[in-house]
C-alpha cells in the first residue's frame, strides 16, 4: 500500500483517480456512509487534502488531521478553504490557476450571447415547432455595446480580450487601476453598471465581495442591461437578482454559478431570461486534464521536498 494518505473531500475525473490511487492511499470522504467516522479512524495518518475549489477545507476538518502537510485544490478559488487556519499551522495549499484561464472567458462570452441573442429560447421555438408559424421575438445585439468587467485577474483580461474582438467598449471595477490593460478602470462598481449593457461578474469569492452585486447594482444596470456571473455564487445577492429578474429590472442574466449548488433557488427555474449553467466554466477535457495534472504535480513535488507549481499558502 502507497505510504502517503490522502483524503479527498470529491471525486476527480476518472484519469485522476487512477493516478491518484496508484500514488497514494486515498481515502474518498464523499463515499463514506458516516464521514466523521471515516475521518476519525484514518485521520491520524493523512498528511494531504485533495479538494475541489467549491468544496474546500474547513479548519473544522484540518483540525481533525494532525499530520496534515498540505491542501491541493482542484481549482482556482480558495475561498472555501480556511487559509488562515492553514498560514497558523504551517500547512501549505496550493490552486490550478492559468490553465482555466481560457474556457472560463469562453463561457463567459457564450452565456452572454446565449442570453442576449436567447439561443435556449431560439432552440425551443424550433424544436416546438412554432418556426413558420410565428415570428421569434427581436433580440439583443452584442456587438459594439459597452460591457463593463467585475473584476481584472487573469480570466477577467481574457474576457476583456475576447469582449474587445466584438467591437465592445470596455470598462472594469476592481480593487486597483491595471496598468496592463488599456481598459477604462471605475473604482465605482455601481457607476461601472449604470454605464455599462452588459455586467459580467469575474470577482473573487469570501467576506470582501459577498453580494457585491446587490439590488442597487442591478438597478443600476437597469431594464436592458444583462448580468453575467461565472465568479462564485456568493458574489451576487440571490434575493435581490430573482427579483429584478422577476419584475424585469434587469434584461435578463447569464449564471455558471450559484449560492447552493447544486441545489439552487427552484425560483431560477420558473423564469424565462434567465440561462442557466451547472458551474461548467472550465469543464472541457483539455482544462480539466490540465487541472489534474496540476494538482498531483503539486503533490508530487511537496512529497518530494521541490517548490511547489502554483502555491497560494
Amino acid at each position: 500500500m502507497p505510504e502517503v494518505e490522502i483524503l479527498m473531500t470529491g471525486a476527480y475525473p476518472e484519469w485522476d483517480m487512477v493516478d491518484l490511487e496508484t500514488t497514494y492511499c486515498v481515502h474518498r470522504l464523499w463515499e463514506a456512509a458516516d464521514r466523521q467516522e471515516l475521518v476519525s479512524r484514518v485521520g491520524k495518518d493523512v498528511r494531504a487534502i485533495a479538494t475541489r475549489g467549491e468544496l474546500g477545507a474547513a479548519a473544522e476538518l484540518m483540525a481533525q488531521l494532525p499530520k496534515l502537510e498540505i491542501v491541493s485544490c482542484y481549482g482556482v478559488g480558495t475561498d472555501a478553504i480556511d487559509l488562515s487556519y492553514a498560514r497558523a499551522n504551517g500547512i501549505r495549499v496550493t490552486n490550478t490557476p492559468d490553465v482555466l484561464t481560457e474556457d472560463v472567458a469562453d463561457i463567459a462570452i457564450g452565456l452572454l450571447l446565449a442570453t442576449a441573442r436567447q439561443v435556449p429560447q431560439a432552440d425551443v421555438f424550433v424544436r416546438s415547432g412554432q418556426w413558420g408559424s410565428v415570428a421569434m421575438p427581436l433580440v439583443t445585439r452584442v456587438s459594439g455595446k459597452k460591457v463593463g468587467i467585475a473584476g481584472m485577474g487573469r480570466i477577467g483580461k481574457a474576457i476583456a480580450k475576447r469582449a474587445a474582438a466584438f467591437g465592445c467598449d470596455i470598462s472594469y471595477f476592481a480593487r486597483h487601476d491595471h496598468t496592463d490593460v488599456t481598459y477604462t478602470y471605475e473604482p465605482d462598481l455601481i457607476a461601472l453598471a449604470a454605464w455599462a449593457d452588459f455586467l459580467i461578474v469575474i470577482v473573487p469569492g469570501g467576506e470582501a465581495t459577498m453580494k457585491i452585486i446587490n439590488a442597487e447594482v442591478l438597478r443600476a444596470l437597469g431594464p436592458q442591461g444583462i448580468l453575467v456571473n461565472v465568479s462564485r455564487g456568493t458574489t451576487v445577492d440571490e434575493e435581490a437578482l430573482i427579483a429584478a429578474l422577476r419584475d424585469r429590472t434587469i434584461q435578463a442574466a447569464g449564471l455558471d454559478v450559484f449560492l447552493n449548488e447544486p441545489k439552487i433557488d427552484a425560483r431560477f427555474l420558473t423564469l424565462q431570461n434567465v440561462v442557466l449553467q451547472p458551474h461548467h466554466g472550465s469543464g472541457t477535457v483539455e482544462t480539466r486534464k490540465a487541472m489534474g495534472q496540476l494538482v498531483r504535480d503539486n503533490l508530487a513535488a511537496h512529497f518530494s521536498g521541490r517548490a511547489l507549481p502554483t502555491p497560494v499558502v
